[in-house]
């Protein structure tokens, strides 16, 4: 759904997403959102009486629904999918903004849980859930391909760790070659781990 699209609290919740992967939560300030969300300043009270927190924490969770419906979205558009082929696209989303648009931005919810894990509770909650909630996507994917379910959820915090590891590095080296390494690497041992039928 394009910006113009949402309702004033799903616009300002997307664009505290964008502003905080970019920028990280103490850089974005309300008057920041209210702009990019093309939003009165009066409306974020009204739609975030618990502040700033309330909203970092639902664009917090926002993302990990995103990273979650992504999921579903790669699979479908693989010919075959296999659990290499999903975490290539997870990993190819990335490299393909890098290369088109710089290594500004980050994951939103990496970003907020650096900037807030000790001092905001809450955003530490709400972070572990967009990490479960994208986990758990995962794990239902690799399932549907063959991973045997006691495997799955490892598998899942495998791939999302290697990611979000990647992203940190190629955005400290300006440089997708982390990102690509871990999509190879990682490629080979997913497949291994689908049971073939009757063995």
């Amino acid at each position: 759904m394009a910006k113009a699209e949402r309702g004033p609290r799903e616009r300002m919740i997307f664009s505290a997403a964008q502003l905080i992967r970019r920028d990280g939560v103490v850089s974005t300030g309300m008057r920041d959102v209210a702009v990019d969300a093309a939003a009165p300043r009066g409306s974020l009270q009204h739609y975030f009486p618990g502040g700033k927190a309330e909203l970092v924490d639902e664009a917090v969770g926002w993302a990990g629904d995103y990273a979650a419906g992504r999921v579903a979205r790669f699979l479908a558009a693989l010919p075959e999918p296999t659990p290499s082929g999903l975490f290539a696209s997870m990993v190819r989303q990335w490299t393909d903004e890098y290369k088109a648009e710089g290594f500004a931005g980050g994951c939103p919810v990496a970003a907020a849980l650096v900037d807030c894990a000790e001092s905001v509770p809450s955003t530490r909650k709400a972070a572990s859930a967009a990490f479960a909630t994208w986990t758990g996507a995962v794990a239902q994917a690799l399932t549907g391909m063959g991973v045997p379910a006691e495997r799955a959820g490892a598998l899942a915090t495998l791939m999302i760790s290697s990611l979000e590891g990647a992203i940190l590095l190629a955005r400290a080296e300006r440089d997708v070659r982390a990102l690509t390494t871990v999509a190879r690497e990682l490629g080979p041992l997913l497949d291994a781990a689908v049971s073939t039928p009757g063995g």
